[in-house]
């Protein structure tokens, strides 16, 4: 069985005193025992969220990682670096690292080894463009995405894959059901395809633009959704909360 995992994506958002939104979820994610919970803050606040997150079911993540594990790149994390602070994830490949960046496939296929090797668990991002969804290419374009940024060696335990579509991301707009369980089989299929129904089958995927509590369990309903990457409804546990509930209900 895959574990259900809601993971937040903070993004470049928190101060200190966003801290306590940790300490809030805590009993939010004790009350869904089937579900992982994740929150991935800004680097500065890794090692102090962790300390907020310490005696909970609470997990905290990176947002980038270099493909290096150490060496003179000014201004990167490396994944032993996350590690050091206490993260058990990272996420790479976001749409907005692509983006604003400039990051191939190919440079994502080496963060995710960089994060295996720091034993970190790669939720790895993959997602069309507006336009290309309206050319009809977002399965041609995810499917390119996943072939260039997983590396041999994924099974469960160190890879999740999030579908983001890029229109979707912070605009309010949310794919149908149907669109989302396209994509989510598959990716289902591709995994199965590629490493064989076993591995296949182990790896989580999320789906992850516009998520929030009161559209959240009609996506958690569809077909190999196994839970979410969530951006600004992350940052409050109120709201996050209603997420995990939701999850843990379906």
């Amino acid at each position: 069985m895959r574990r259900k995992l809601a993971a937040g994506n903070w993004k470049m958002n928190g101060l200190r005193a966003a801290l306590s939104e940790i300490e809030a979820l805590a009993p939010k994610a004790a009350a869904a025992p089937g579900c992982d919970v994740l929150i991935c803050p800004p680097a500065t606040l890794i090692a102090p969220a962790v300390t907020a997150a310490t005696g909970s079911e609470v997990m905290i993540g990176g947002q980038d990682c270099h493909a290096e594990a150490s060496g003179a790149h000014t201004g990167d994390i490396s994944g032993l670096m996350l590690r050091d602070a206490g993260a058990s994830h990272v996420i790479l490949g976001h749409s907005e690292r692509r983006e604003d960046h400039g990051e191939r496939s190919e440079d994502v296929h080496a963060k995710v080894e960089a994060a295996w090797n720091a034993d970190l668990i790669a939720i790895i991002c993959v997602g069309e463009s507006l336009d290309q969804r309206e050319a009809q290419n977002t399965l041609d374009i995810v499917g390119a995405q996943m072939s260039l940024s997983i590396p041999d060696g994924v099974t469960g335990l160190n890879t999740v894959i999030a579908y983001e579509p890029v229109w979707a991301i912070g605009t309010g707009k949310v794919p149908t059901t149907d669109q989302i369980g396209e994509v989510h089989d598959f990716m289902r299929a591709r995994l199965e395809r590629r490493f064989g129904a076993g591995v296949g089958r182990s790896v989580r995927l999320l789906y992850g633009g516009s998520v929030k509590a009161s559209n959240a369990g009609e996506i958690f309903r569809v077909s190999n959704v196994d839970g979410a990457l969530v951006g600004g409804a992350s940052l409050k546990a109120a709201e996050f909360g209603g997420i995990i509930e939701a999850l843990a209900g379906v």
